[in-house]
């Protein structure tokens, strides 16, 4: 496995707030996936459980990373999905306990699972809520706040902000993990009949997500700074992920290119979305579970932000 410096973290999931199930389409490509629909809970925990699987050792690399000096023992997961950032987090500190919140009940269902298996389950505490709404339910005071994917699909980012500072413990810590874009899987010319496929694909995902997703992307020290919050820190991580790819890393790929599928389908050619779908096809020679030359690459950007 390869790894480019310096690592960094994706827990998965955040299924924020219910008006995003007006907009399909919008959320079943790049980690758009992370915000689930019920009607497609299964295929979403798999996805989001692969994602922790492929990027467990950035996630602990970058809880490692967090600037804090004490630690925490009261930790919040805004958009906890099927719990990798919880999991982490109860693992990285192992004093603190977690609330972890998701609008999904289906996510916080697979999350208790996985803290029941990692034997934290009485360390971890679930809460169904929309995160995007006006008013949050009780969640404590927390040291530590942790979202992760989720702060730009929040209809009014800037009071999502005002919330978290409130929610904060005076001297505690908000973690927001942000990401560049959707994760890229194939070398420059591949496939060999399509060459250039996936940037075309990258393509149309940007222009749909400037007009539907208009905070991804966004630089969120001025906003952190303008919410009353100190930036302590800020890095940009890139993330390179063999060949030799595991099991793990092609189902992943897999996953991932079916969600973008819906996405960009109406935006490619025809010769494209035939070449597609012969990446999708798990019974083809083609398919991308065949790749030997698959990586998973992609870049995050974290904002470390204090509450002073």
């Amino acid at each position: 496995m390869n790894h480019s410096s310096p690592h960094t973290a994706h827990h998965g999931a955040h299924h924020v707030h219910r008006h995003e199930h007006e907009h399909e389409h919008e959320h079943e490509h790049e980690y758009e996936y992370e915000h689930e629909y019920e009607h497609d809970a299964g295929d979403q925990a798999e996805i989001l459980d692969l994602d922790a699987e492929v990027l467990a050792e950035h996630i602990a690399s970058i809880t490692a990373w967090l600037p804090i000096g004490t630690s925490p023992r009261r930790i919040v997961d805004l958009g906890c999905g099927t719990g990798a950032g919880t999991l982490a987090l109860l693992e990285r500190f192992p004093e603190a306990e977690v609330t972890a919140v998701d609008v999904s009940t289906a996510h916080l269902h697979r999350l208790r699972e996985k803290a029941a298996a990692a034997g934290a389950d009485d360390r971890v505490r679930v809460v169904q809520a929309d995160l995007g709404a006006a008013a949050w339910p009780e969640l404590g005071r927390p040291e530590l706040v942790w979202a992760s994917a989720s702060m730009h699909h929040m209809p009014d980012p800037d009071r999502t902000l005002r919330q978290v500072h409130d929610l904060l413990a005076p001297g505690g810590l908000f973690a927001v993990v942000e990401l560049a874009g959707f994760p890229r899987f194939l070398p420059e010319g591949a496939p060999e009949d399509a060459p250039g496929l996936e940037e075309r694909c990258h393509a149309a995902l940007d222009h749909h997500h400037a007009e539907q997703v208009p905070h991804r992307g966004a630089d969120w020290g001025p906003k952190l700074t303008r919410a009353g919050f100190t930036v302590d820190g800020e890095r940009t991580v890139t993330v390179d992920i063999g060949p030799p790819h595991t099991d793990a890393a092609g189902r992943y790929a897999l996953s991932s290119l079916r969600r973008m599928r819906g996405g960009v389908a109406s935006a490619l050619t025809v010769e494209d979305l035939t070449a597609l779908d012969e990446l999708l096809d798990t019974d083809s020679p083609h398919s991308i579970l065949r790749r030997s030359d698959l990586r998973v690459r992609t870049e995050r950007t974290v904002w470390a932000a204090r509450r002073t």
